[in-house]
């Protein structure tokens, strides 16, 4: 490409990303410019407005809107595909350096619990070969890849313009998020012992018998005294789709 092509081109850009700190291009009126400024930035706010129902609510018109010309002056994205924008934008929020720091203490948890459901709405995720009658206790149980524990420091299922804690609850809230067959995402609320399961299910490879084990040792507690309640759980949990059985 031609070098002052290229440099037009790159002093529109920054100009239409942060006008406030990039002069606008030689030989382009004012106007122009604007129109511009306005259809790129529009749409990504659309988007992520879309995307971010409860937060954008949260913040507020002004609040978000800052948020987000920040980001859009700020922040580089990797890629270039509209349905990733969500992403992206949490992993913005979750950069110190990056983020601004007024937000509110929940602001990043309130987002990654928004974009878990886009997220698992566009998955194309292909479940495993898997043995659905298999040993719960003595296989190794699979998880579905549509299925998700989430631990969060604020209640962020609640979260709403009219409920906006400013200190976090002493309890985590533990969630699971799944497309069901429906393929509506639902989340439901987890007990510890669940979520640890389906969190150690998540991370290791083991037989469900050692899944246990590992918990009742977190727990302080003899693993045979969880074992029954562990396998009605992993039961249970099959019974939903969430584990879909065990490895063949």
């Amino acid at each position: 490409m031609d070098k002052v092509l290229h440099e037009q081109l790159m002093s529109l850009a920054r100009h239409v990303r942060d006008p406030g700190h990039n002069p606008p291009p030689p030989g382009i009126e004012a106007r122009r410019l604007a129109v511009y400024r306005q259809l790129f930035f529009g749409n990504v706010q659309s988007l992520l407005t879309g995307g971010f129902p409860v937060m954008s609510a949260s913040l507020g018109a002004r609040q978000w809107r800052a948020l987000i010309e920040v980001f859009y002056a700020r922040y580089r994205c990797r890629t270039p595909l509209f349905t990733e924008i969500a992403l992206e934008f949490v992993e913005f929020l979750e950069t110190a350096d990056a983020a601004p720091p007024d937000l509110p203490p929940w602001a990043v948890e309130l987002a990654h619990y928004e974009w878990v459901e886009t997220a698992l709405l566009l998955s194309d995720q292909q479940e495993p070969a898997h043995d659905p009658e298999g040993d719960l206790l003595g296989g190794v149980p699979v998880l579905s890849g549509l299925a998700w524990p989430l631990g969060y420091q604020w209640p962020v299922s609640d979260l709403g313009p009219g409920h906006l804690p400013t200190q976090a609850p002493t309890e985590p809230t533990l969630l699971l998020a799944r497309r069901g067959a429906d393929n509506q995402v639902h989340f439901s609320r987890l007990a510890p012992l669940a979520h640890g399961l389906l969190a150690s299910l998540q991370a290791h490879d083991r037989t469900g018998r050692q899944h246990l084990a590992a918990l009742a040792e977190a727990i302080g507690v003899d693993h045979q005294a969880i074992l029954p309640q562990g396998l009605a759980l992993l039961e249970n949990l099959r019974a939903q789709g969430v584990v879909l059985g065990t490895r063949r």
